[in-house]
């Protein structure tokens, strides 16, 4: 599935000459209708990029007919004159697809400190919005690349709509989003205040909770479209739920390519007092050097789990703190457990479930998958 699963939705991914490889590099995805609500989501880092900038001012209004995209230049850092970029962008897409420049969102992605070749920049926009295609969504997919492997797309469909979307990102994922951009398009029939509460609530369960080298960048960006073309209105419970499934299908997708990683680690923290104390356990785990270093050496060290939760001001007894890695007890209460060498650790999926509160199941607050972290050398990732 790709953005342009969903009915009312046109892409085109092309290759414009910002990249010196001359690989496609600018992608515009184009909602039809006839609803064009939207909603988005940015980085948290003070440091933000033209247009980030540029973004958050046009879907404001809970409206946006379409978004343009480069890859080979972040156009992050760049002053007043890389805000004029990324207005101009806006403009180009707009005037060649007949809408309002302000209902036109910008996404970039690439190196820090650098102007885009606005000529070609230019010249790649006319020539993707002449391309665009109810087929175009793996193209779009592609241009959006830059150090990731594979193209990143996802969707759900369900009675009579559809969600589908598409990322790029393999390094700098840290919560507070990643070095991610993210398209989602939906053809179901729901208005913009709904679409940021569904939006805001799947990147609190997914983005936010992906974690490769604990960078934030400067450009993260998520965005969802909604066309209104299948004519149905699910209810908000259920298109919430989906709309998160996707997100979290695409954060896998990012943690799976992270620059240099060994193995893709899912951390479940159950028994904590609070879904906010189990967020915190998991994230210090997963930002441990030590337990990436054990891991990336396929050692089960469950001490640096221990030593991690020791730091943070979660609620735990030390002495009901229970530690499996891939089902194996390593700790039991806070002392050893089962034999460490019946761990294999030599898959690429390793899965660490920690109780903060063994003995008490009936306390387990959060059993979904945490926090995302990566192994670059000696490094890794956590879910």
């Amino acid at each position: 599935m790709s953005v342009t699963t969903p009915k009312g939705f046109a892409a085109a991914g092309v290759a414009a000459g910002i990249k010196a490889s001359g690989n496609t590099d600018l992608a515009v995805v184009l909602n039809r209708g006839p609803r064009q609500a939207a909603a988005g989501v940015f980085t948290r880092n003070r440091v933000q990029a033209a247009p980030v900038k540029w973004s958050r001012q046009a879907v404001e209004d809970g409206e946006l007919a379409a978004v343009v995209l480069n890859s080979g230049g972040a156009n992050a850092c760049t002053g007043a004159e890389g805000f004029s970029d990324s207005a101009r962008m806006a403009a180009e897409t707009a005037a060649a697809l007949q809408v309002p420049t302000d209902n036109v969102a910008v996404c970039s992605t690439g190196l820090i400190g650098i102007r885009l070749p606005m000529a070609a920049v230019a010249s790649g926009i006319a020539a993707a919005c002449g391309a665009l295609s109810a087929e175009g969504g793996a193209d779009a997919a592609r241009a959006i690349m830059t150090t990731d492997t594979v193209p990143k797309q996802a969707g759900i469909g369900r009675d009579g709509w559809s969600i589908g979307g598409m990322a790029k990102g393999a390094g700098m994922l840290a919560p507070g989003l990643a070095t991610m951009l993210v398209v989602i398009t939906t053809d179901a029939d729901v208005p913009a205040t709904e679409l940021d509460t569904a939006l805001r609530e799947a990147c609190r369960l997914s983005f936010d909770r992906a974690d490769s080298d604990g960078c934030m960048s400067t450009n993260d960006t998520v965005i969802v479209m909604a066309s209104g073309a299948s004519g149905e209105t699910p209810g908000t419970e259920e298109f919430t739920a989906a709309l998160t499934g996707v997100c979290q299908d695409l954060a896998r997708q990012l943690i799976a390519d992270a620059e240099g990683a060994s193995h893709e680690i899912a951390i479940e923290v159950t028994g904590a007092a609070s879904e906010e104390d189990a967020e915190v356990v998991g994230r210090e785990i997963a930002r441990s050097n030590l337990f990436k270093c054990a891991v990336f050496g396929n050692d089960p060290n469950w001490g640096r789990v221990l030593s991690a939760i020791g730091v943070t001001d979660a609620e735990f007894d030390p002495d009901r703190i229970d530690v499996a890695f891939n089902g194996v007890q390593v700790c039991i209460g806070g002392q050893i457990g089962q034999d460490r060498a019946l761990v294999d650790l030599t898959g690429r999926s390793v899965h660490v479930l920690v109780n903060l509160n063994a003995g008490d199941q009936g306390a387990t607050i959060l059993t979904n998958d945490l926090t995302y972290d990566y192994v670059k050398e000696n490094a890794e990732y956590s879910s």
